[in-house]
């Protein structure tokens, strides 16, 4: 029962873990677009 628990335990851990690392990028991804956003305005396009 022990190993189940902490397979289950392993198994939590790593999906949250790619969650974060993926809701970290979609952030990096918004800032991008709105730099190049900001981009373009300033160049009139």
């Amino acid at each position: 029962m022990g190993y189940l628990f902490a397979a289950y335990s392993v198994i939590w851990i790593v999906i949250f873990g790619y969650v974060f690392s993926i809701g970290q990028r979609q952030k990096q991804l918004e800032r991008e677009v709105e730099a190049l956003q900001l981009s373009l305005k300033d160049r009139g396009i």
